[in-house]
């Protein structure tokens, strides 16, 4: 009898773990925000849907950046579905936003992907704006310390990543920061995949180059540092969810940290995506767990990949068909 009282106990922990409110998401909702809304006064910022108040007080402090922060919304919707286009699970659900299905409101590696990716495309898109000189608060990014190389010389208006960093960490943060919001252990892992996306960012980082000289013989380079595009960030994030790490949160030392499951000798590394629970395989429409089903979905015949046929109908048979498709000659 005095069994029931710890079972209970694991099973309401079970459930925390399984259904913490992803709140640090909600903000993609801004992707459906109206042109109508000029954006433009400190009021506008109530009238924006999935902002936790902190980022509400975000947007009243710097309400130049909103414009750039609607942008990364809409920037993450399309990156997304554009890397999952060729898998079962498409990424079709972040156009719910605010309002979830369990694939991004559970602590699943489709959820570590697209909080990688929102707080690399928020960083991407503010940086972007500085050069461009979209915001008032910033410039061209810093001349690098290091000399370009032969032939070459720094000039042009790099990619302000210090900045875009700062301001998208502050925003996409927020609502993992607030309390009371979930599990510790969602907290954890959400912040961390922030985090990793981040990082991918910063990798993306390059040396972009103009040649000058006489009949375009290229006898010198003006090079700046710039950000690749978000949908090179995306693919890179999405070989890491491919070998994303499965964790556990429980005590190393005097605090309780995310160990991978298999493997909890050792930390989660910086650069790992990691997630709390197991993914279904996406075959089959069933809301309850997120899945949209690969019914009426278009696959490969001649590939061997996730596109394929055999793996996107699951097994249960295709129909093949042919286009035919008329075109004026020139």
């Amino acid at each position: 009898m005095r069994a029931r009282p710890q079972v209970c106990e694991a099973l309401l922990f079970a459930l925390a773990l399984q259904t913490g409110v992803c709140y640090g998401i909600k903000w993609l909702a801004l992707s459906k925000t109206p042109a109508a809304l000029a954006l433009n006064q400190t009021q506008h910022c109530k009238q924006l849907e999935g902002l936790v108040s902190a980022q509400v007080q975000l947007c009243r402090s710097n309400l130049e950046l909103m414009h750039t922060v609607v942008h990364a919304a809409r920037e993450v919707m399309k990156a997304c579905r554009r890397a999952f286009a060729d898998m079962r699970w498409n990424c079709s659900s972040i156009e719910l936003a605010p309002n979830y299905l369990l694939d991004l409101e559970r602590g699943t590696r489709e959820s570590a992907f697209v909080y990688a990716l929102s707080a690399a495309a928020i960083s991407h898109a503010i940086a972007r704006a500085c050069t461009s000189g979209d915001l008032p608060g910033c410039s061209c990014g810093p001349v690098p310390g290091e000399p370009p190389g032969p032939g070459n010389r720094w000039g042009g208006c790099a990619d302000n990543l210090s900045y875009g960093l700062l301001m998208g960490a502050k925003f996409s943060d927020a609502p993992m920061k607030v309390k009371k919001t979930g599990s510790q252990a969602n907290k954890l892992m959400r912040l961390h995949n922030s985090e990793v996306g981040r990082q991918a960012l910063r990798a993306s980082l390059e040396m972009k180059c103009k040649c000058h000289g006489v009949s375009g013989s290229c006898s010198i380079r003006t090079c700046w540092k710039g950000l690749q595009e978000l949908r090179d960030v995306a693919a890179d994030l999405k070989t890491r969810y491919l070998s994303a790490t499965k964790v556990v949160h429980r005590p190393m030392g005097t605090r309780k940290h995310l160990v991978p499951k298999d493997l909890d000798i050792r930390p989660v590394k910086d650069s790992e995506l990691v997630y709390l629970q197991s993914s279904p395989d996406f075959c089959m429409k069933n809301e309850k767990v997120g899945s949209h089903g690969t019914q009426d979905r278009q696959c490969n015949k001649t590939s061997n990949g996730s596109d394929s046929c055999d793996l996107m109908c699951c097994g249960r048979g295709y129909n093949p068909y042919t286009d035919r498709v008329v075109e004026r000659c020139h």
